[in-house]
């Protein structure tokens, strides 16, 4: 049977967004590498279905672009939680996904701020496959006496985050060092790599090797993951402007409750059927 679905961004993080409340939706991983090629497909970083749920507006599953699931996708749960809202006319909707249920809230004309709950940073939520101190882990690239990356932060957004604190982003190294820290020993699930330039106390340029999917114009775990990282190094404030290739994302670690507030756009790019 054909399959209705809808092209979405979110800062140019693009997903295929497939209705599944009606009918099951049970891809394979051969068939989400098919969708996402940008050459025969319909081209995404991430495939996404939303589906019913008992204690939540719907439930929604996220897979890369290589086929893998996932358990949290940021920019995807904004687009998502715009859609519910959209659909109900309400100024909130509740997502249930695997890292957990996700609250998003109308905060403008298709600007959403989806609260991510609270960040993981013991190692074993990571995970990584030793005991480490999470604001800096043992971890470098280039010679012992003079690595040019080294100590980054790691945190789990849902999804495993680690992030190097660079001079400047747009000579860093992402995309030779990214798929080699992303498949590195310490990680057992992979980790998506942030690439993180202080520019103020309050704004913060970022790029993400994803997991998966590669260099993305913009990853919303990877922004929450790079403020929570900077913060508990001393670099930030509790809220920044998270500048990434697609634009930008307001993220706040909340003191009240310790919940990562992200905000940013949800935008519709056009519509298809999956053959």
């Amino acid at each position: 049977m054909s399959r209705p679905f809808l092209k979405m961004n979110g800062l140019g993080n693009d997903f295929v967004v497939v209705e599944a409340r009606t009918a099951p939706f049970a891809p394979t991983a051969a068939e989400v590498r098919a969708i996402a090629d940008r050459k025969s497909g319909v081209g995404c970083d991430q495939l996404v279905s939303i589906e019913p749920s008992a204690k939540a507006d719907a439930r929604v599953r996220f897979w890369n672009a290589d086929g893998d699931e996932v358990g949290a996708c940021g920019n995807a749960s904004r687009c998502v939680g715009w859609l519910l809202m959209e659909a109900s006319g309400a100024d909130q909707a509740v997502i249930e996904t695997q890292g957990g249920l996700l609250t998003a809230t109308r905060a403008g004309d298709k600007i959403v701020s989806v609260d991510m709950g609270e960040p993981g940073l013991d190692w074993r939520q990571i995970p990584l496959d030793e005991e480490m101190d999470t604001r800096g882990i043992e971890l470098q690239v280039g010679p012992i006496d003079d690595p040019i990356l080294h100590t980054p932060g790691c945190v789990s957004m849902g999804n495993p985050h680690v992030v190097f604190f660079v001079p400047d982003v747009e000579t860093a190294p992402v995309v030779q060092v990214g798929p080699m820290i992303e498949h590195h020993r310490l990680f057992p699930e992979g980790v998506n790599v942030g690439f993180a330039q202080i520019v103020a106390r309050d704004r913060i340029r970022l790029k993400v090797w994803e997991r998966g999917a590669g260099l993305t114009k913009a990853c919303g775990t990877g922004a929450c993951a790079a403020l929570v990282a900077s913060f508990r190094r001393g670099l930030v404030d509790r809220k920044a402007t998270l500048v990434l290739d697609g634009g930008e994302l307001v993220i706040e670690w909340r003191e009240s409750d310790g919940h990562v507030i992200m905000t940013g756009p949800a935008q519709v790019d056009f519509t298809g059927t999956l053959p």
